[in-house]
């Protein structure tokens, strides 16, 4: 599989009005999921038609594969299995969600992208960046958001809140280590594209980040305008 990958997906040449494409990332508790409900929310009472959707698990078939990779009972899962089935999952969520949203002209907003991959699959397991990465940009067909939101906080801060909300899932259950290599992997993507990316110190209180948010989008939609 060759590194370059193919050609990041251009949807204006469908002929329609690109869409807007966020993704939210961030480790176990950042609260990524309020955060997308929140600007969903926003852009829709703005008049911006506004897709909310998420990975693992956008899809009816991504379903199943979320009930696999998040389920403790597969702790015997090899990090390779686990890396392509989530590449599965995009592949299909960037098939008959993403792509579609966005040649319609729709704001797409995901809980979770490639860079959960990258993060996870990647520094978490150490089966490497580079691999998971090109097995990302051939499910996708090179497919980027406009703007990734990273919700940063302490790996602690983060598995203190989602093990007080419910059972840990598999990936919850993993150790603090795990879940540090998460943490920097996140903060070396945000830090190599800055103007991708919008960083956010996901221990401040709701309102203030979705505040943040807005402003951030606000001003691409401006741009787009």
């Amino acid at each position: 599989m060759s590194d370059d990958g193919p050609p990041v997906l251009s949807v204006e040449s469908a002929g329609r009005p690109r869409g807007l494409f966020i993704a939210f990332e961030g480790g176990e508790g950042a609260g990524k999921s309020t955060q997308v409900r929140l600007l969903c929310e926003w852009l829709t009472a703005q008049g911006r038609p506004a897709r909310a959707t998420f990975e693992p698990g956008g899809t009816p078939a991504g379903a199943a594969v979320r009930a696999i990779v998040l389920d403790r009972a597969h702790t015997g899962l090899s990090p390779r299995a686990e890396a392509l089935l989530y590449a599965a999952d995009r592949a299909q969520h960037a098939h008959a969600v993403l792509r579609p949203a966005l040649e319609a002209g729709e704001v797409v907003v995901t809980d979770r992208y490639v860079d959960s991959s990258l993060a996870y699959q990647g520094a978490g397991r150490t089966i490497g960046l580079d691999d998971v990465a090109a097995i990302s940009r051939w499910a996708t067909l090179g497919l980027r958001p406009d703007l990734t939101v990273l919700l940063d906080l302490p790996p602690e801060t983060g598995l203190a809140r989602a093990r007080g909300r419910a059972a840990a899932d598999r990936l919850e259950s993993e150790s603090l280590e795990f879940h540090q290599r998460v943490r920097d992997t996140f903060r070396t993507l945000a830090a190599a594209e800055p103007g991708r990316y919008l960083v956010l110190d996901a221990t401040r209180g709701v309102d203030e980040l979705a505040a943040d948010v807005r402003a951030r989008v606000g001003a691409l939609l401006g741009e787009r305008a």
